[in-house]
């Protein structure tokens, strides 16, 4: 499971962008975590880029 901080440095947007993408339900899917903390899938991530890629 990915942080925020490691998906935003792998697809190089800005993390304004990547919150701005979650209010707007249009980023991968997250999961937040008893703890607050908000992780990533692997497997979400690929799967969200490689739909970009087909609607593209």
């Amino acid at each position: 499971m990915l942080t925020i901080s490691e998906v935003v440095e792998e697809i190089g947007v800005p993390m304004s962008t990547f919150y701005r993408w979650r209010q707007l339900r249009k980023g991968p899917k997250a999961i937040k975590l008893p703890n607050g903390a908000v992780r990533i899938r692997r497997s979400e991530l690929e799967r969200w880029i490689a739909d970009l890629e087909e609607a593209a």
